[in-house]
Formats: C-alpha cells, sequence, structure tokens
C-alpha cells in the first residue's frame, strides 16, 4: 500500500500539495511525502545527546511506524532557530525517495501566471535605519565583550491583493536556483515554509558525512567583468576569511571527536546562486561509529555561527537584545532522518513563508568588527532577491 501511494504521489501533475504534502531535495537525493502517520513537536533541547527527550520521541515514532510494517520509516521537517521552541516533524504516511530532474518532477504548468496579484504592503521589520543602529550596536559590542561575531537578520513582510499558490512558488524556486536545497514543509499556523537554500547543514550515509558551511558573501554582478572582480573581492576580503574561519573552526571543533577521519580544506572556495556569491568550505568525515544519527549531529551543530555568531552564548544574547522579532524557522534546519541514521539537513534560508495573501521573507549578514552598516543592509537586499524573484517581484518593484 505504501509503495501504491508514493508511486501515485510522484507521478501526478496535481497530486503534490504545498499545503498537506512534504519534499525536500539536493544534489545528493531528495524525498516527496505525503499524509500524517505521526507528528513530533517536542522541541529540539539536547538533541545530540542520543538520550534526551527529543531523540527519544523520534525513536519511539520509528518503533510505531516498524510496528505498522514499514521497513525503514523517516522523519521529515523543520526545527526552529530557538531549539527550546516547538518542532515541526512529521512522519508521513507515503513516501519516495527521487533522483529526478526536480524542474519536472510534479509536471508543473509551464506558465505560471502572477498577473492580476499587487502587492498591498510592504514593510521590513527592523526598518532599514532600526537594523543599520543594530549593526553599530554589535560593532560596539566587539569593544567590550568576548563577542566575536553576530548574525542579524530581518523579515519583509508582504500582503498581496490575491492569495499565492505555494506549489508555483516552489516550481519557480527550483527553476532558477537548480544547484539549491529545495524544500515545502506544512507548518503548525496554516503556513508553509518553502525555500531554495544553498547551505547544507550535514548530511550522513553510513559512517559518512559531508558539512557544507557558507559565510563571507557578495551579490552577483551583471557582467563577466565585474563578477570576477567581485568573486575574487570575496575570495580575498579579510573581514570575509574571518567570518567564514569562525564557522569553520567550530564545525571541525565539534565534529573531529566523533570522526575518525575529517577533512577540513585549509581555505574557503567560492560558490555561487543565481543571486549571490558565497565562500564556502566542504567538510568531510568519517564517524567513529555507526551508531550516531543525522539528527544527532544536526542538534550538534545547530546553529552554526553562520547564523548565529561566536561564541554562542553572547551571539544569542546579542540577537535577542537587537532584533525586534522572533526568527521561528527562519534561521533553523530543514531536512529529513530515516531510522537507520542517515538523511540530510539544510540552513533555513533563502526562504520565505506563504498563508493566503500574506508572505514572509527572511534575510540575514554575519557581523564583525569590520562590518558597514550599510553595506551589511545592502547584503540582506541582495540575498531577499532569491526568495522576491520566486514571487514575481523583483528588488526594483518593491523598493
Amino acid at each position: 500500500m505504501q509503495q501504491a501511494q508514493s508511486e501515485k504521489l510522484v507521478s501526478g501533475s496535481t497530486s503534490f500539495s504545498p499545503l498537506k504534502d512534504f519534499f525536500f531535495s539536493s544534489q545528493y537525493n531528495g524525498v516527496v511525502a505525503s499524509g500524517v502517520s505521526q507528528k513530533i513537536n517536542q522541541p529540539a533541547l539536547d538533541g545530540a545527546n542520543k538520550k534526551s527527550l527529543f531523540q527519544e520521541k523520534v525513536r519511539l515514532a520509528f518503533d510505531r511506524e516498524k510496528k505498522k510494517g514499514v521497513k525503514n520509516p523517516i522523519i521529515i521537517g523543520s526545527i526552529p532557530f530557538d531549539v527550546s521552541q516547538s518542532s515541526c516533524l512529521y512522519i508521513p504516511e507515503s513516501f519516495s525517495f527521487i533522483k529526478e530532474n526536480n524542474s519536472e518532477l510534479f509536471n508543473f504548468d509551464e506558465n505560471i501566471n502572477t498577473e492580476g496579484i499587487n502587492v498591498l504592503s510592504l514593510n521590513s521589520e527592523p526598518n532599514e535605519d532600526t537594523f543599520k543602529s543594530a549593526v553599530t550596536k554589535a560593532v560596539d559590542k566587539f569593544n567590550t565583550t568576548r563577542l566575536e561575531k553576530a548574525v542579524l537578520s530581518r523579515v519583509l513582510n508582504i500582503e498581496l491583493s490575491n492569495s499565492v499558490s505555494p506549489k508555483n512558488i516552489l516550481q519557480r524556486l527550483v527553476k532558477q536556483n537548480p544547484g539549491g536545497f529545495h524544500f515545502s514543509i506544512p507548518q503548525a499556523d496554516g503556513s508553509v515554509l518553502l525555500g531554495a537554500s544553498p547551505e547544507l547543514l550535514i548530511r550522513q550515509q553510513g559512517r559518512e558525512i559531508i558539512s557544507n558551511p557558507l559565510a563571507g558573501s557578495a551579490k552577483r554582478q551583471p557582467t563577466a567583468e565585474l563578477e570576477r572582480q567581485v568573486s575574487e573581492a570575496l575570495l580575498g576580503s579579510v573581514k570575509d576569511r574571518f567570518e567564514h574561519k569562525l564557522v569553520i573552526d567550530e564545525i571541525q571543533r565539534l565534529l573531529a571527536p566523533l570522526c575518525s577521519h575529517l577533512d577540513v580544506p585549509t581555505g574557503p572556495s567560492l560558490v555561487n546562486t543565481p543571486a549571490m556569491w558565497h565562500l564556502s568550505t566542504q567538510i568531510h568525515g568519517t564517524l567513529n561509529s555507526d551508531l550516531t544519527n543525522v539528527l544527532q549531529l544536526a542538534c550538534l551543530l545547530h546553529p552554526t555561527p553562520a547564523v548565529c555568531g561566536y561564541p554562542f552564548d553572547l551571539s544569542k544574547h546579542a540577537i535577542s537584545e537587537l532584533e525586534p522579532y522572533e526568527r521561528g524557522m527562519f534561521t533553523g534546519m530543514v531536512g529529513w532522518c530515516d531510522s537507520h541514521g542517515n538523511g540530510e539537513w539544510a540552513v533555513t534560508i533563502r526562504c520565505g513563508k506563504v498563508l493566503g495573501n500574506t508572505v514572509k521573507l527572511f534575510a540575514g549578514a554575519g557581523i564583525v568588527d569590520a562590518s558597514c552598516p550599510q553595506s551589511e543592509w545592502a547584503e540582506t537586499e541582495a540575498k531577499l532577491g532569491t526568495m522576491l524573484n520566486a514571487f514575481g517581484l523583483g528588488s526594483e518593484e518593491v523598493a
């Protein structure tokens, strides 16, 4: 029965609905799932500990599925930035692993009509002046505390004249960002969390693991020469390399005790999305034991200095002091894990929430001692481009 349901879910052009189904895909693998067998909203506190209440809830949920005859059940969903808040995780009734070209997976309509949908209101929380002031205050903290990096973010609240289709937005994200980690997860408030993250938190297959943190960014440019100049400047930037190294050093510190082998490149490389250039370091490792699951590793690393800062306690406190809103799922993690411990979790960035005719989009920037308020605001503007383009709202239309 499960296999038949899975085949129907993948093959039908109208069967997939982001309002009730689940989707996560990457260059490595992907999952499309339907139906809710179990929900897990237990906060992921102490989730790196196999004996934690969170891990016990996951284990019991897997056991219940196995008793139903599911040989290797999966869990799929999202975990918030603040792991003391409720998780949004599901054991689906049916699922399939996918390797097809994502743009063709659901046989989406070739043309997405956004005509007649107008922006009624658009506002940034915080606004530009408040965000820049927060950057200045964060920089001041570097001189008076041990804080070395804080990631500050903003939410763009959009009200549209008509409801938008999350399915159409997902299609656009897949087509416009083919190299991203694409996801669509229904949320407890009736919204849909959608995105095309460029950043892999952790992937595990057997004892082999991969983490690919990003930190240090620059906006893509319209000509080849400008692209060369901007990308080379990013790769040579003392400020951005310092910001990036804080992330890599912390991930290495956390993973090394669990690995018999951990390969960490000596310096970053460049990767790009349609909107941004990023400094990237791909970390490969082999675990000491096959008893560690990918959800434990994800909870161990989350939140990384790429989305929180460094040191963790000081940066988390700075965020709570300087950001005027709750991040919720933004800069959390999204992905899946099977009962054998394999799976994949991405950082929940380049994302938004859709609920009827209201949209919330998110973007952040890493603040270090050399940060300039205007440059950090401009970075968040550029990062918002991924989601704005998916909605057919280029930055020039909403400035």
